[in-house]
């Protein structure tokens, strides 16, 4: 089984500066790490923050003697990862003061096989399209989403609410973080999507889940995806990667 990818990141039509940053790291055995993080802080500290978390977990993962494959050690390894992440992005805002209070969402998927494991922390989102149903995996760590929770206000209410852009979790901004994470089987077909809020705040679920069930290549979709965020005004960076597992079997690879 072979995993296709793409990624795409823009500065999108209002913002001078890229504070996202995105990275799809291959390992041994075809297994794919691919992060997405979306830095806060002011353009300098945001892309400081959002640099950081991908070079560190990349390098974590090119460096890795042995790259776990049971779903529960997959968790471990990709939240010890994170951790070490915030503490180094924490201690960096600490010692410069031009950073301090700097921090950034970060979302993960661990591919190793057939199963994949995704964490994050923040509102940069994980979505599973498999067959016709279209699944946000991630819960976003936002004030709007508590609200939601609690029942306060409605989603339609959270699409315009003034303080949506208010995290209640990031990386590096606290000493301790706490990370959700979850693993799940893959299915030849299926497809996730990894992507800041400058995608998700511009085009709706049913915009996204249409260009995915497109059957164009992996990177045409990135692009269009990202397109269609600049052209419903693109006021925020937006960055998108796709993980797609084939649906058949290459040529040259054996079936089972």
């Amino acid at each position: 089984m072979r995993l296709l990818t793409a990624l795409k990141t823009d500065t999108g039509k209002i913002r001078q500066h890229n504070e996202d940053d995105a990275g799809i790291f291959k390992g041994k055995d075809e297994f794919i790490l691919a992060v997405v993080a979306d830095g806060m802080g002011g353009h300098l500290a945001g892309d400081v923050a959002s640099k950081m978390a991908v070079k560190a977990i990349g390098e974590k993962w090119n460096q890795a003697e042995t790259i776990p494959s049971a779903p529960s050690e997959c968790e471990t390894w990709i939240k010890e990862q994170i951790h070490a992440v915030n503490s180094q992005i924490y201690g960096h805002a600490q010692a410069h003061e031009e950073c301090q209070g700097m921090g950034t969402t970060i979302v993960c998927a661990l591919f190793t096989g057939k199963s994949v494991t995704v964490a994050h922390i923040g509102d940069s989102r994980c979505y599973l399209l498999q067959e016709d149903d279209f699944i946000q995996l991630t819960e976003d760590h936002s004030l709007v989403n508590e609200l939601v929770k609690t029942g306060e206000i409605s989603k339609e209410d959270a699409e315009h609410h003034p303080r949506k852009n208010v995290l209640t979790k990031a990386l590096g901004t606290d000493r301790s973080i706490s990370i959700d994470a979850r693993s799940f089987e893959l299915e030849p077909g299926d497809k996730l999507l990894l992507c800041s809020d400058g995608l998700t705040n511009k085009v709706e679920d049913r915009e996204l889940k249409e260009i995915l069930q497109d059957t164009s290549a992996p990177q045409e979709k990135v692009n269009l995806l990202v397109d269609k965020a600049n052209e419903n005004g693109g006021e925020d960076n937006i960055t998108a990667v796709l993980l797609e597992l084939a649906l058949h079997v290459e040529e040259g690879e054996e079936k089972c």
